[in-house]
């Protein structure tokens, strides 16, 4: 159909001033206008545009028209929404709403001729005038249910300025005001649909679907504005197929083997209800393995549609229900004598009824009833987008009624006479509620977005119902947008979520790598690395525990580090104890001899004094050693190194006093020789009491500048802390030790000297064993204790300490214990003046 402007060459001059006017020009309809299937006149009339028709593809590749009968209870919807609104007092009173509801058969084309003729009008020639702009008898118009018919019928209305308000047209780009500024709908956009659909996948937990959309602005659209939000969600897609119900038969295979072979538990279909019929159709005919079907609004309300067993369980969102009172009898209010004037009508009967109202051999008999037939036309338990038309309706008359009445004197009155233009017609205006059912529309001519959670559930009759088991409401704060209030029904009849993950989720104590040249939804799971955890699952990342903490076994949580020191409960400990407690008795047994025999030669002639001053000072070393063993602390950490440093001085001291001792006796048997006045007794306590000062000295200078220090060593072992105690100052600790070992080589040297000066018992030679001992115990120590870890670090300090007491008392003072118990025949003057 197009338009034709005539004029003739004089047409804009007037003959009788001369003057120029402007020329008048004739809009003419060139072909035959398309007649409506429903009409009735009014003051001011609604266009309506449903696909009442559609191509249907079967099996034996070819199409076939069919009724929709949805869509025909659509269009009906709009004439009992018509005829209720011109029965009401108090909308638009005193001016009766006509409407013409053209059929798109679901075709683009068909809807642009649509559009054009409700722009136009019928009559041949339409307008006279100067301006073949102006639209013509419809001042608004309901549809259409698709997409893209709705794209191409507001590029074409709206450049007549007159709005149109789709029930079912969710095409997020309709949004664009500069590209529709007319358009409007009372059903929610895709983007919401898209964003409900991607939150209700997170919401159960599966990461990994296949994605199956029509080839139309409704699927495109709605399937990009899926997938922008599930990669927000972390939601892997396996493959994404698209068709249209019109392409050829070996491209529907191709989707539906994509959906047979796919290791994806969870499909999601953006698809348009008559195209979703296509596939299912296909799939039919073998049928998948068990799927879980994720609907958009289009099909998984559609009742034809729950036929297919293999999609029961499926669920979706859906156009919250409703109820409209008086629908259903006006619906179900046909007869055979009342369909036979409307052919679509006739059509619809014959095709429900399998019967003939005109003459053929099955004739329909009368006997036919609406109220037994199980059809999508007669099927108003649940009203969705039937109550969008509807409220469509109802939007458009409330525009008509801010733009022809009045209050006067709380009075509403209507003036039917005003020339109404379509772009008087604001629906953006419009703030109702009917039926209990808000509407109104945003900047971009939107409602608010809400939806109900569906579920195909299989009853015990063998029925599928759609059932609602929830809601999604996008006004409410993120978190609390979707509320299940019901049992679901999952595929096979299962009760519990189906698993539909590429990769099983990562327990905790292992982190997540992908895999290479496949999305993020396929990884393998990693333990942590040594030293570091993850306390939840599919962590990205295993992060280290603080310094003094440690993974558990399961590398799930950080415990604090095991203390690691030498304590009194370990069996080392108690056996080190029991050898210096041992020694130390030792010590005292031996003084306890000597002083009980002290006045025999034995102990008068190796210095008695010197002799008791030693057992004191090795007493003092074998109790030091105990020092070492507890937690260390701070006064306990300077103890033990001053003690120990302290007391062996004291006894070196005293056995350099008795080497001295021997040497001086012996140099003073010579003739002549009185050099034992020099060394007498005093001397010797001076020289004792000058060794060990000098070392109390360095302790003390050791203590003041840097002390030790108990300190927690987290470098010897990584999984726990060891308590020892810190030298402070090296220079302190060596200078300590490096000073005894001076003591002992000078000792070791004289003792060696003396070994053999004649007597029946050379004190000398014991000496010098003693020093032997006590010389290689301490080399020994320094690389010993430089290599020992954590607590044996001081078990080898102790040992050192005890094997030289050890040593010292064992060589020096067993055998004169022996001979004064053992053999006191020795134990005389003679015996030991006897040089031999």
């Amino acid at each position: 159909m197009t338009i034709v402007v005539s004029s003739g060459c004089l047409d804009g001059l007037n003959h009788r001033t001369g003057l120029l006017e402007a020329p008048s020009v004739e809009c003419t309809l060139q072909g035959t206008p398309r007649s409506p299937v429903f009409s009735a006149d009014g003051d001011f009339i609604i266009g309506g545009v449903f696909s009442i028709h559609y191509q249907l593809y079967t099996v034996i590749y070819n199409y076939t028209m069919n009724i929709d009968a949805r869509e025909l209870r659509f269009s009906r919807s709009m004439i009992f929404a018509i005829e209720e609104i011109n029965k009401r007092p108090d909308l638009l009173p005193s001016i009766k709403l006509g409407y013409q509801i053209y059929d798109s058969c679901a075709s683009v084309p068909v809807a642009v001729h649509v559009a054009f003729q409700l722009s136009n009008g019928q009559d041949p020639v339409f307008y006279k005038g100067s301006n073949c702009s102006q639209s013509g008898v419809v001042m608004a118009a309901v549809g259409e249910s698709g997409s893209t018919p709705s794209i191409s019928m507001s590029r074409i209305m709206g450049s007549f300025n007159i709005p149109q308000v789709s029930h079912y047209a969710t095409c997020a780009c309709l949004s664009d005001k500069q590209q529709y500024p007319n358009f409007f709908r009372t059903i929610p956009s895709d983007q919401f649909q898209a964003d409900a659909l991607a939150k209700l996948v997170k919401y159960f937990g599966w990461t990994w679907i296949g994605a199956v959309h029509s080839d139309s602005d409704y699927g495109n659209s709605g399937m990009a504005s899926f997938l922008d939000a599930a990669l927000r969600e972390g939601i892997c897609v396996e493959y994404i197929e698209s068709y249209f119900r019109t392409d050829p038969s070996s491209k529907i295979q191709r989707v539906a083997d994509a959906i047979r072979r796919s290791t994806a538990m969870v499909v999601v279909a953006f698809i348009a209800s008559g195209d979703m019929r296509v596939l299912l159709e296909e799939l039919a005919l073998d049928p998948p393995p068990p799927r879980q079907w994720i609907g958009s609004e289009s099909w998984v309300t559609d009742t034809f549609m729950v036929k297919y067993r293999f999609c029961a369980g499926a669920i979706g969102v859906a156009i919250p229900q409703s109820v409209i009172p008086g629908l259903r009898d006006f619906l179900l209010d046909l007869s055979p004598s009342g369909v036979a004037a409307s052919t679509l009508l006739t059509e619809f009967w014959e095709d429900a009824f399998n019967c003939s109202l005109r003459k053929s051999k099955s004739l329909c008999d009368g006997t036919e009833d609406l109220k037994r037939l199980e059809n999508p036309y007669t099927e108003t338990s649940q009203l969705r987008v039937t109550n969008m038309v509807y409220k469509a309706a109802y939007a458009i008359a409330h525009a008509f009624h801010n733009a022809l009445c009045k209050e006067i004197n709380g009075t509403t009155q209507c003036d039917k006479h005003i020339k109404l233009d379509a772009n008087q017609v604001k629906l953006k205006k419009i703030n109702f509620s009917e039926n209990g059912y808000h509407v109104s529309f945003d900047t971009n001519g939107e409602p608010v977005a809400a939806y109900e959670v569906v579920n195909w559930q299989t009853k015990d009759n063998g029925n599928t119902e759609v059932v609602t088991v929830g809601y999604y409401d996008a006004s409410l704060p993120a978190g609390q947008q979707f509320h299940i209030n019901r049992n679901i029904t999952w595929m096979e009849g299962g009760l519990q979520v189906p698993v539909s993950v590429c990769s099983e989720s990562c327990p905790s104590g292992t982190r997540k790598v992908l895999q290479k040249r496949k999305p993020i939804c396929c990884y393998d799971c990693v333990p942590c690395p040594e030293g570091e955890i993850s306390n939840s699952t599919d962590s990205p990342d295993c992060f280290p525990c603080p310094r003094e903490f440690w993974p558990n076994a399961k590398k799930d949580a950080c415990f604090p580090k095991p203390l690691e020191y030498l304590s009194f409960e370990e069996i080392l400990s108690i056996i080190l104890a029991a050898f210096s407690v041992s020694g130390a008795c030792l010590a005292i047994i031996t003084a306890v001899v000597l002083f009980h025999h002290r006045t025999t030669p034995m102990v008068r002639a190796n210095n008695s004094e010197l002799s008791f001053l030693l057992l004191f000072s090795l007493i003092l070393c074998f109790l030091c050693s105990l020092t070492f063993i507890g937690a260390p602390s701070e006064w306990s950490c300077m103890l033990r190194h001053t003690a120990f440093g302290i007391t062996f001085v004291l006894c070196i001291s005293c056995v350099l006093g008795k080497t001295i001792v021997v040497l001086m006796a012996f140099k003073a048997t010579l003739p002549g020789n009185n050099v034992m006045k020099w060394f007498g007794p005093p001397q010797q306590r001076m020289t004792v009491v000058s060794f060990t000062l000098i070392q109390v000295i360095i302790c003390i200078i050791w203590l003041v500048v840097s002390p030790p220090f108990p300190r927690k060593n987290l470098t010897t072992y990584k999984e726990k802390i060891v308590l020892e105690c810190a030298l402070g100052s090296a220079v302190g600790f060596w200078a300590v030790l490096g000073y005894i070992g001076l003591l002992a080589v000078f000792c070791f040297v004289l003792a060696f000297l003396a070994r053999k000066l004649p007597d029946n018992f050379n004190e000398a030679k014991m000496i010098t064993f003693s020093m032997l001992i006590f010389c290689a115990v301490w080399i020994t120590f320094i690389p010993a204790y430089v290599s020992s870890p954590g607590k044996f670090t001081v078990a080898v300090e102790i040992f050192a300490i005890l094997a030289s007491s050890f040593g010292l008392i064992l060589c020096i003072f067993a055998p004169k214990c022996f001979i004064i118990l053992f053999q006191p025949e020795k134990n005389t003057k003679k015996y030991l003046m006897n040089k031999n």
